[in-house]
């Protein structure tokens, strides 16, 4: 194996690790506080702090970046995870536990800013799709493994929280094996010298790129914490939609890694396009059948593979679209995006089904999906010789 190879695969193996401490955090701390008699509101604000530390953090991180490194920056994101992850049990206090989850927040931004930017740096254009439906399917696999270990908790309460930053510590020690590599530096002087001129050139020439980013925070936000509320109002019993949530999940490991390579093929546009057209009719027809067990089951993992690849294959269509030396920009921006849809998707849910309660909440869904396939679609294609 090539060094090339052997350095992806080492990164692949960081992202599973993140995706499996996030998918295990989620629902655990929510039992731990819901057990401790914490109401559901304060729980589920205090499940935002995760994405408040990205939204923090996220500004701050280019120019470190450019100065030492990809790999600097990810050692420092995960040493903040292992070690929040190790002192949860030190202390059970809700103030307490959420800044560890905003410490965990700017962590893993590190983590994925860093892979993300040297995943995306260094592919070649024939396997960039491959490549990041890769990155979204090994965070994808362990998201879905993370909630197993709340399975422990019969055992004692600390042990999920040691055994995730043991396994941490394993993964994240196999980063002494890769040598370190720098961003793509300035071209010329007309290049913008300020992260916050960056930004702003980076949403000019790809903020259709961005979307996706949005459409999945959103989508998976408010799919985990208000549809188990809609579902609940509308007569679905708790055992029922523990099972069927994690359809649209397992949806999207089916196919992230083939969508990535046929975006290889035929180009990121119209397969984001295929795919959200499809998501659309998904939940289209979720309003239709949303009192029916099985046509949920099955339309929530139809639907986890048309837009559960949503994320990936818009990194890929934002690497498409920006030149190599905005590509940190880029993926900070992709994951601002993210938060921002993670933090609204609940918001405009739990508001929607609250102001109209007779009125399905997959037409918002659907609706969101909409806007951000008319966005893409009519988003003219210019070269980036143009565009810069």
């Amino acid at each position: 194996m090539n060094t090339a190879n052997y350095r992806f695969w080492i990164l692949i193996g960081l992202v599973l690790i993140s995706g499996f401490s996030q998918g295990m955090l989620l629902p655990l701390l929510s039992i731990i506080l819901e057990q401790n008699g914490i109401s559901s509101t304060i729980n589920g604000l205090h499940a935002t702090g995760l994405y408040i530390g990205v939204l923090l953090a996220s500004p701050f991180m280019e120019k470190p970046m450019r100065k030492f490194g990809f790999k600097p920056i990810i050692v420092v994101g995960g040493m903040l995870v292992i070690i929040s992850l190790g002192i949860f049990p030190l202390w059970d206090a809700l103030w307490f536990w959420f800044i560890l989850r905003m410490i965990i927040g700017i962590g893993d931004q590190m983590l994925h800013f860093g892979t993300q930017t040297w995943i995306t740096a260094t592919a070649t254009e024939n396997t960039r799709g491959r490549n990041i439906a890769l990155y979204g399917l090994s965070f994808g696999l362990g998201f879905a493994l993370g909630p197993l270990m709340t399975r422990l908790l019969s055992v004692h309460q600390a042990l999920p929280f040691i055994i995730s930053a043991l396994l941490s510590l394993l993964v994240w020690s196999t980063l002494i094996f890769i040598r370190n590599q720098w961003p793509e530096d300035e071209i010329d002087s007309a290049y913008p010298t300020s992260s916050v001129q960056r930004f702003m050139k980076t949403i000019k020439i790809a903020w259709v790129a961005l979307l996706p980013g949005f459409g999945y925070g959103f989508l998976e936000a408010s799919l985990h914490s208000i549809f188990p509320v809609y579902g609940l109002r509308i007569g679905h019993q708790v055992d029922m939609l523990a099972l069927i949530i994690p359809c649209f999940a397992f949806g999207s490991l089916i196919t992230q890694l083939p969508l990535g390579i046929l975006s290889d093929k035929y180009g990121r546009k119209p397969i984001l396009l295929t795919v959200l057209s499809l998501g659309i009719i998904c939940f289209s027809l979720s309003a239709v059948w949303e009192s029916s067990v099985l046509g949920l089951f099955i339309l929530f993992t139809l639907a986890g593979m048309c837009v559960g690849s949503l994320f990936s294959l818009g990194i890929s269509y934002m690497t498409d679209l920006l030149p190599g030396n905005l590509l940190p920009a880029g993926n900070l921006m992709v994951g601002i995006m993210f938060s921002l849809g993670s933090i609204s998707g609940p918001f405009i849910g739990g508001l929607f089904i609250e102001k109209l309660p007779h009125v399905s909440f997959f037409y918002l869904i659907t609706i969101v999906l909409i806007i951000i396939t008319g966005a893409i679609f009519f988003q003219k294609d210019k070269h980036q010789e143009q565009q810069i």
